[in-house]
């Protein structure tokens, strides 16, 4: 199978305001943007399924970060693939280049639900549409378990709003990663680069639920994980791996983007 492509752009909302470069959480975004892509082709997108009485979900996201991520308006191209089709998952293996340099990669699982019984459906509807592609990025899809964990050292309460609800009108896994972001201190952030994201979503949650997520240190010195829980019920759980940010002196001043070319 060809492994499906597209081109994005890092508009100013995907942005880290103080370094003009992709914030890591958005290159989930375009995971997530280009899966739905490749599903419209083959007539499974998430329309296609809701008549159905089906839906899509994702359970799981593992991704790193190799190199540099790209200034505000530069080009991003999105190469992803069904890695493995089992019974009742999906994985989705990506690999993200900005100037033919891969600076994001991993993979993801995802599984079809029932909306009567909000339980995983056979895959068997989807062999026939969705070619499989044996490369695995980040090694054989193993079960991943968190690192263990010692003191707290952070909690954020966050009451589920408008704007976290999507399609299935329950809450989009982007705000769980953005409460997790938060709740790491804004003096660590600016010595230190998210390097890998390991990230598992373990239950549904809906407006006005109020979610708690708890950090924790690890034996690991820039190693968290982050436990979000509705109601003492755990929801998503995150590990974010982090590395001391190496001071560049490049600026988007002097960075000779295709924009500054354009009249």
């Amino acid at each position: 199978m060809d492994k499906y492509r597209h081109k994005y752009n890092v508009i100013l909302d995907n942005m880290d305001m103080s370094e003009y470069r992709l914030r890591p959480i958005a290159a989930i975004m375009y995971l997530q943007d280009a899966f739905a892509r490749l599903c419209a082709t083959r007539r499974v997108a998430a329309y296609d399924l809701f008549p159905e009485n089906l839906y899509w979900v994702v359970s799981e996201f593992n991704i790193e970060f190799p190199d540099k991520m790209p200034f505000w308006s530069e080009d991003i191209d999105a190469e992803i693939w069904i890695s493995e089709l089992t019974k009742l998952k999906i994985y989705v293996d990506f690999r993200f280049y900005y100037k033919d340099k891969v600076f994001a990669q991993g993979n993801s699982c995802w599984y079809v639900l029932s909306q009567e019984t909000r339980r995983p459906v056979k895959t068997d509807f989807l062999s026939d549409v969705l070619d499989v592609c044996n490369d695995f990025v980040m090694g054989e899809h193993k079960k991943f378990n968190l690192s263990e964990t010692s003191e707290k050292i952070s909690e954020v309460r966050h009451k589920n709003n408008l704007s976290d609800i999507d399609f299935n009108n329950h809450v989009n896994n982007k705000s769980y990663i953005n409460v997790a972001e938060v709740s790491v201190n804004i003096d660590y952030k600016k010595t230190h680069k998210l390097k890998m994201l390991n990230i598992k979503f373990l239950r549904e949650s809906f407006l006005d639920d109020l979610l708690v997520c708890s950090t924790y240190k690890t034996d690991s010195e820039n190693m968290f994980v982050h436990k979000i829980t509705k109601d003492d019920e755990p929801v998503c759980e995150i590990q974010s791996i982090w590395e001391h940010k190496v001071i560049s002196e490049e600026t988007i001043l002097e960075y000779d983007m295709d924009v500054k070319n354009e009249k």
